[in-house]
């Protein structure tokens, strides 16, 4: 990069709130040290400013050396203060990587940014040269782990994006995750103006390069979907690891309907009763499998399960009268008591069951006393069953 004039590239200026607002860094020119400004001497400024002090660091500039461009960004990560990066124009090469020193990095509307492989100049020997390829993949290495740090994603997938010189504009590069928001900040715009030329890179500028990839990090899928393709609902389908169909004795690539199938089977034969849904679900997620499934197949679900439910209590409810009345017949209980009794089995049936079995049969008189259409008991009665079941019987 041939420099075009013997200013400073950069500068520290208070702003217009004074010693109490943040102090703002410009860099607006190539970095480098060719004119004997260094980037340690920005960092030593960096660091002698009070350390609660925010930095908004304003980025203008085609990049520069990458040792310095590393210098910077150190410094700006070891400000306790907040600092807040805003790419007022261009933030290329090195000048990306030293923006990636912000705690939040601000894309200024029409802003750009780009990142690339190192390059360098040797003169020597074989020997040489590949001691120079060695230290430039090494300085590769770095910067992709300064942006997989920052955005997410490997070293690996930055280097490929690294290799073709991608150029992000505003809303690309927080797309990427290389910056957070886009925003209108005020900037100089005479200052702003592209003045520098972009004709030593591959692109002379967003304009003129290809769309940027977007790291696997940044999106909903891995892979795009093919050309023409129409994002249409697919029916819900069961899924089943590979483990779970074994227990199951399916194949590891048994379908939807030889899952749903072994399911019946297995409900059929342990149960004559349609489960519950609850209970299938359970017994589902006891196998293994993920339930997914379609409307209509849920309230097919529930109904089934409705009206298994229904049938499983009405015969419960014939075996507790089947039971009772077979104590009345044995002249175990009086028939005034049925209900009585029907709402004990209710209660605890196998403990009310095994109450009924243990009593003596004709306990209570089978020839009729009182009135026997209303079933009304006598005195005598009652004084037998308050010795069995107490005053409530």
């Amino acid at each position: 990069m041939s420099r075009q004039n013997a200013q400073p590239w950069y500068q520290i200026r208070n702003s217009a709130a004074g010693a109490d607002g943040p102090a703002e860094i410009l860099i607006y020119d190539e970095i480098d040290s060719w004119f004997g400004v260094s980037a340690e001497a920005l960092a030593r400024d960096i660091a002698a400013l009070d350390d609660s002090r925010e930095l908004r660091v304003r980025i203008n500039s085609p990049g520069g050396n990458v040792f310095d461009g590393v210098a910077i960004l150190n410094a700006l990560r070891g400000h306790p203060g907040k600092v807040t990066v805003i790419v007022d124009s261009l933030a290329a090469s090195a000048a990306s990587f030293i923006a990636m020193g912000g705690d939040e990095v601000v894309m200024n509307r029409d802003a750009e940014m780009m990142i690339h492989k190192a390059s360098g100049l040797v003169v020597g020997g074989a020997d040489d040269m590949r001691q120079q390829a060695d230290l430039i993949d090494r300085l590769n290495d770095k910067m992709a782990n300064i942006y997989a740090e920052r955005a997410g994603g490997t070293v690996e997938d930055w280097l490929a994006i690294m290799a073709s010189e991608t150029w992000y504009s505003a809303d690309e590069a927080v797309e990427a995750g290389l910056a957070d928001r886009v925003e209108n900040v005020t900037a100089d715009r005479e200052q702003v103006a592209a003045k520098f030329d972009l004709s030593i890179f591959a692109h002379a500028g967003r304009a003129h390069a290809p769309a940027p990839r977007i790291p696997k990090a940044h999106t909903d899928t891995s892979a795009e979907s093919p050309a023409g393709a129409e994002n249409k609902e697919e029916p819900a389908m069961a899924t089943l690891s590979e483990s779970a169909l074994q227990k199951l004795g399916l194949d590891a690539d048994a379908d939807e309907d030889a899952i749903n199938a072994k399911i019946d089977e297995l409900t059929a034969e342990s149960e004559p009763v349609e489960p519950t849904l609850d209970e299938a679900l359970k017994v589902a997620a006891k196998a293994g499998l993920a339930t997914n499934i379609t409307t209509e197949a849920l309230a097919g679900l529930q109904a089934q399960a409705a009206e298994g439910a229904e049938a499983r209590a009405q015969q419960i409810r014939e075996s507790d009268e089947r039971t009772v009345d077979a104590a009345i017949t044995e002249g175990k209980i009086a028939p005034a008591r049925r209900d009585h009794h029907l709402q004990a089995l209710a209660a605890d049936r196998e403990g009310h069951t095994a109450v009924l079995a243990g009593l003596q049969s004709g306990l209570v008189p089978l020839t009729e006393k009182g009135h026997g259409v209303t079933g009304d008991i006598t005195n005598e009665d009652d004084a037998i069953y308050a010795s069995l079941f107490g005053k409530d019987a």
